[in-house]
């Protein structure tokens, strides 16, 4: 196996609804800098895998509202290395296309498939479970996924439940097979899988050979594996795009998680605690931002005045001043033509809250 063998595919199609109003559909989560680090979502995860991944082995697959966006973020790239999806249609399209465009120019390819609006704090140790990931899949069909070691119970992560018995393909390895996956749980459930210490998150990051999800998607989403196989002659060439825009819209929307990960047996997860989170929610940000002895966190470059408040964000664009009073765990946010104010612990209702500004009062607020 050489780098060379190595591909990364960074998913940036989404629109990270529940970071409204900051994360809105013209420019989504994934191009902001949300936690203040200089550098956005998508630029720090191409940042992360360039030490195992040659910069010609990327691809972006995203909506093509976004193609220069994503070219803005990372200049590095050629226009032909970011894939762009006519609709959305979940993860298990989006890593099919990458798979069969991959297979085209390199049919026994090793891939990385990674979110790309992660946090990882502890890069390093993340980078050495990725090379023994790739080590592991190469020239095989299993299907590897890792696992996050989870600190508390959390209810918005699914779960995996590994299986430590001993197995000859894992001998000399910290692998393990996956026993089953489990959706988002409630608190008492979540309490239960943490405490067995068999239950670890589940990062959506995956690592197979291309031979070996190619074979995984023959076998459990045949009907999708064949739209994109019969178009084996287009990828890489000016057929390629109007070949794609043809087929997407009619591609079933689901997971790769449900599409295949929860049925193939071949599955197996490496776990690890590097310091990750996804960052979904404004509550996973205040968990990992810069807090005030309040325990406030402000953000947005804007100038906030809080008084008598406690466990707050207040989030306000550069060149505007927030007073703020009398409140303990409230979100404040400010982005352009909209404002939020809510409970921190309403935060799983912000999708609602989305689509009922965007039916009462239009797309130009979302």
């Amino acid at each position: 196996m050489t780098p060379q063998n190595n591909y990364c595919v960074i998913m940036a199609g989404g629109i990270g609804s529940r970071f409204w109003p900051l994360s809105k559909n013209r420019m989504p989560k994934q191009f902001l800098d949300v936690l203040g680090t200089g550098k956005s979502f998508i630029r720090s995860t191409f940042e992360r895998h360039l030490p195992v991944i040659p910069v010609e082995n990327f691809l972006v697959v995203t909506s093509e509202l976004y193609k220069g966006l994503v070219l803005e973020h990372l200049p590095e790239l050629k226009p032909e290395q970011v894939l762009t999806e006519p609709v959305r249609r979940n993860t298990a399209p989006c890593i099919a296309y990458a798979a069969y465009r991959i297979a085209a120019c390199d049919p026994q390819a090793n891939m990385i498939v990674a979110p790309s609006d992660h946090l990882i704090t502890g890069e390093a140790q993340f980078l050495e479970i990725v090379r023994e990931g790739l080590e592991f899949v190469a020239g095989t069909e299993k299907l590897l996924t890792i696992g996050i070691k989870p600190s508390r119970p959390e209810t918005g992560y699914g779960y995996i439940q590994v299986d430590t018995a001993p197995r000859a393909e894992t001998d000399g390895t910290v692998i393990c097979k996956v026993k089953t996956f489990t959706e988002k749980p409630n608190l008492e459930m979540a309490k239960v899988f943490v405490e067995s210490g068999e239950f670890f998150w589940n990062s959506g990051i995956f690592i197979w050979s291309v031979p070996g999800i190619l074979k995984a998607f023959g076998d459990y989403l045949p009907e999708m594996n064949a739209r994109f196989a019969s178009g084996a002659g287009d990828y890489g060439t000016a057929s390629e795009q109007p070949f794609v825009n043809a087929i997407y819209p009619s591609c079933e929307n689901i997971s790769i998680d449900y599409g295949i990960m929860e049925k193939s047996p071949d599955v197996y997860v490496r776990c690890g605690d590097f310091g990750w989170s996804d960052i979904g929610t404004w509550g996973s940000l205040y968990q990992h931002a810069v807090h005030t002895e309040e325990g406030n966190v402000f953000g947005g470059g804007g100038h906030v005045l809080a008084y008598d408040t406690k466990g707050t964000v207040v989030n306000i664009p550069e060149g505007k001043v927030a007073v703020v009073e009398g409140l303990e765990d409230y979100l404040v946010v400010e982005k352009d033509n909209a404002l939020l104010i809510c409970r921190r612990e309403s935060e799983q209702s912000i999708r609602n809250y989305v689509e009922d500004v965007k039916y009462r009062f239009g797309e130009e607020f979302i």
